[in-house]
């Protein structure tokens, strides 16, 4: 009798050193500009190092962080090509859910960046660049990550357009990772906004106490 389901060896080359490449990729980038981004803010590394500018410091990272999302990008390609396809990822609906998803994607990226700007996007809080207010209109109003789930939706809808079910394994550690990467990035930009807050209370305490 036929087995059920497909063997693990046909959905997924695991033999494919250009798998475990872009899985690394994948996994580094958040560690990076977490681990960047925290040292800027304790000791002004990047900021020193740009001779006390701290956004051109930001945008110096920025640059950074873009070319290794292409460079992240690439080794994703790169890894599916190798990668065994699966017929019923190959149909035409299939190909429609990924247009469908890669266009999400994009868009939830796009307007990100749009509403938050570049410093915003690129973790200006680190370097003391700070927003007026929360953003709270689209796509932040559809989602609170919208970088992270736009992403997210970008690497499945690619796995689904090439018809690859490692994609679509990549794609869950994607996401493993943004949800991990929230974990600290979160709590710890909401402790610098509240800190802010914290200081314009008490100059303003302090103003009304000079002003008596």
């Amino acid at each position: 009798m036929a087995p059920l389901e497909a063997p693990t060896t046909k959905l997924v080359d695991l033999n494919q050193k250009s798998l475990f490449i872009s899985a690394a990729s994948i996994a580094f980038n958040p560690l990076f500009w977490n681990i960047v981004a925290r040292q800027e803010y304790h000791n002004k590394i990047l900021t020193k190092l740009f001779g006390g500018r701290s956004q051109a410091a930001c945008y110096a990272l920025a640059f950074t962080i873009f070319a290794l999302g292409l460079l992240r990008d690439f080794l994703y390609e790169r890894a599916l090509r190798h990668q065994p396809s699966y017929p019923l990822l190959e149909l035409d609906e299939v190909k429609y859910l990924a247009y469908a998803l890669i266009a999400v994607g994009n868009v939830l990226v796009l307007s990100s960046t749009w509403a938050l700007g570049i410093t915003g996007t690129f973790l200006g809080d680190y370097f003391g660049i700070l927003m007026d207010d929360i953003v709270t209109g689209f796509p932040f109003n559809i989602t609170d990550a919208p970088m992270y789930n736009g992403s997210t939706c970008s690497f499945l809808g690619t796995a689904l357009l090439y018809g690859k079910p490692a994609g679509i394994l990549l794609t869950a550690w994607v996401y493993v990772i943004y949800q991990i990467a929230l974990k600290y990035e979160n709590p710890f930009t909401a402790e610098i906004y509240a800190k802010r807050e914290r200081e314009r209370a008490a100059a303003a305490k302090k103003g009304s106490k000079k002003a008596q």
